[in-house]
């Protein structure tokens, strides 16, 4: 095997001692009795396989409205990519592959329709009643919006799945339960009074790779999009840090390859890349400060699973490459202002007359207080697919924005 990465193996590898380990597993918030057939980590990526809000990342954007062409990503072609390369990391560092998977498959929950440019005109619209963050109401539609068991709301899942879903990116307060990038969000706070999720402590190993795996997933497939469709040329591509020195290769390789070919080879060789670089850092970094336990990973004092400093620096320059190149590019902030307007549009709607909301939705929110209403109109809009936003959009107005 290639330097660096003999320890990768295909057949069977004991556990770590860092790993989260489902037979000690600190349990539901409702009490259930075990399954004879799946680990309590299995069970929680079947049923956020099975959920409703699994379903709708279908018709939920990534970077390009859904409807422009079927072959852009979605959410949920992103969502399964990121699964996918967090358990390929996962299993590579002896870690809960099924843990890893779970808390990759429900990490965009609580997008919006639209992607960020819908949660930018939710959040501003529920500046008064404490904003709208996706990682928060992935949490509420998990603990509180989901509505299939007899026995509680949500899908009851495991206290590790929740605190991965929750600080896949690192602690969200100090030890004083300060904010590190601004107030918690009020609904992480209240779930916390009732299971403590350990907010000023880092997630385990498995909800880390799944982090780092959303990373690798979209600075891939955002330009294998933005190639696709037109935004991007591989003669951009010169000038991106990270891919221009693959592209090269894959020219030196394969001369004369038409450009559709040369531009998949380059994203798995990216992702590959991305992907062993991860695994040899992380494995260097668990090899010098050989935690002994799930607690040494929670109690450590920043991620084990990171980029190598080049690769790092790399990243980041790819990062703002797609920014200046594509997130900005003026055809995708022309949609972008016009699927804002859906947003705000829908929701002042529904905040001035709830009843415009179907059924199940509207009840008794006419004597609610504002703050309630409020944030019962976000979970109905940020639940919502694009294509059944525009539907409504064009119920309750007369002109709705034409994203063609």
């Amino acid at each position: 095997m290639r330097d660096g990465l003999e320890s990768i193996g295909f057949g069977y590898r004991p556990r770590a001692p860092w790993a989260s380990d489902p037979a000690e597993s600190l349990g539901r918030l409702v009490a259930e009795a075990e399954s004879p057939t799946r680990t309590p980590f299995q069970r929680d990526r079947d049923r956020i396989i099975h959920s409703t809000a699994f379903r709708r990342l279908k018709h939920k954007t990534q970077v390009f409205v859904a409807h422009e062409s079927d072959h852009y990503r979605t959410r949920l072609t992103h969502t399964i990519e990121v699964a996918q390369i967090a358990r390929a990391l996962a299993r590579a560092l002896r870690c809960d592959e099924d843990l890893a998977e779970a808390v990759a498959l429900v990490h965009d929950f609580g997008h919006t329709p639209f992607g960020h440019t819908g949660e930018d005109a939710l959040n501003d619209k529920m500046a008064r009643w404490g904003g709208f963050n996706h990682n928060a109401q992935s949490l509420r539609i998990v603990t509180r919006l989901e509505r299939r068991y007899a026995e509680f709301d949500g899908l009851n899942l495991s206290w590790e799945t929740l605190e991965g879903l929750v600080k896949h990116n690192g602690p969200l307060t100090d030890r004083q339960g300060r904010g590190l990038s601004g107030p918690v969000p009020r609904s992480i706070l209240d779930y916390c009074e009732l299971q403590d999720l350990e907010l000023d402590r880092f997630a385990g190993i498995e909800a880390q790779c799944a982090a780092i795996a959303d990373d690798i997933a979209y600075d891939t497939h955002d330009i294998d999009d933005g190639l696709r469709s037109g935004l991007l040329t591989l003669e951009m591509l010169d000038d991106a840090p990270l891919s221009a020195p693959i592209l090269a290769y894959v020219r030196t390789l394969y001369p004369g390859l038409d450009p559709v070919r040369t531009g998949h080879e380059l994203m798995r060789r990216q992702i590959t890349g991305m992907v062993e670089d991860v695994i040899r850092t992380a494995s260097a970094r668990l090899e010098k400060e050989k935690p002994q336990s799930v607690e040494d990973v929670h109690a450590a004092s920043g991620s084990f699973i990171r980029f190598s400093s080049e690769m790092e620096e790399n990243e980041k320059g790819l990062k703002a490459f797609l920014i200046t190149n594509l997130y900005r590019h003026p055809n995708v902030l022309a949609v972008r202002r016009q699927v804002e307007r859906i947003v705000r549009d829908l929701f002042d709607a529904y905040f001035a007359d709830p009843r415009t909301m179907p059924e199940g939705w509207r009840e008794g929110l006419d004597q609610s207080g504002d703050r309630i209403k409020a944030r019962h109109v976000a979970d109905f809009l940020a639940g919502m697919t694009d294509t059944y936003a525009i539907k409504e959009h064009r119920r309750l107005f007369d002109q709705t924005p034409d994203l063609g």
